[in-house]
């Protein structure tokens, strides 16, 4: 018998994550009304509508930095992350028939989620950030190439927090009835609404802990250049990131025991 090649492998769970995708889509969002366009309008929604709010509320600029470039710049990575770690909760509960399927896994399941997740938060910033722009609200990237490290380090961190929290909610309930509490407690350390420049700093290295606290600093360096005073430590947030991540893979191959599939 011939073993298939990776490559082999790896086109098979390409397709096996698109038609979980689409299955995603249908299932959450529908085909009626604006359907598949909801996984954007959503993200939409919370973005420019907190963004609006700060804009109307507070002055036009913080320390010298647009409060609208702030907001979005902030709150588009927290609603990534609030989201991928809302959805990894429930990925197993709402898919667990399909780990009948020889070529479904439990690590397809949580990409999938992931996936959907991070495009829909991705393009609401996008179609956000240039109505700002147009309307004179903030001005274009000041780096991209920093912008789109900070981008990229925190889709990891998100890929990362999915991997590790949706095997262990399987496994403890007590973590899936409290998850929601602890996405609430740790906004004072996501560096949505404040930078590290900012505080004391004596207290700095607190928030550098945080992987999200790293990288939403990277989005604000190469969105205002070097008048962010942006701190990130891109050795740390690489270790942390990979660390949660192989984490989460070890745990994700451990936890088909604990799915009770119907």
């Amino acid at each position: 018998m011939n073993t298939p090649s990776l490559l082999t492998l790896f086109r098979v769970q390409m397709r096996v994550i698109g038609a979980l995708l689409i299955r995603e889509l249908h299932t959450r969002f529908g085909r009626e009304n604006l359907g598949y366009l909801w996984i954007v309008g959503e993200p939409i929604l919370f973005c420019a509508g907190v963004a609006i709010a700060w804009t109307a509320i507070r002055p036009a600029h913080e320390h010298g930095l647009q409060t609208t470039a702030i907001v979005i710049t902030g709150y588009v990575p927290l609603t990534m992350w609030r989201h991928c770690l809302a959805q990894s909760v429930h990925a197993f509960n709402a898919n667990g028939s399909l780990l009948f399927h020889r070529q479904v896994t439990p690590l397809d399941l949580i990409l999938t989620r992931v996936i959907l997740e991070v495009m829909g938060a991705l393009i609401a910033g996008l179609i956000v950030t240039v109505g700002a722009i147009i309307l004179g609200f903030m001005k274009p990237p000041a780096d991209y190439g920093l912008l789109y490290l900070g981008i990229f380090y925190h889709v990891l961190f998100c890929l990362g927090t999915a991997l590790v929290v949706a095997p262990l909610s399987e496994m403890s309930e007590l973590l899936e009835k409290t998850i929601s509490v602890i996405s609430y407690l740790s906004l004072p350390v996501s560096g949505a609404f404040m930078m590290v420049d900012w505080i004391p700093q004596h207290y700095r290295w607190i928030l550098l802990l945080s992987p999200s606290v790293n990288s939403i600093e990277m989005v604000r360096g190469g969105q205002f250049g070097y008048s962010a005073h942006a701190h990130y430590d891109l050795v740390y947030d690489s270790w942390a990131t990979v660390t949660m991540i192989l984490l989460g893979l070890s745990l994700t191959l451990r936890v088909r025991r604990h799915i009770l599939v119907q």
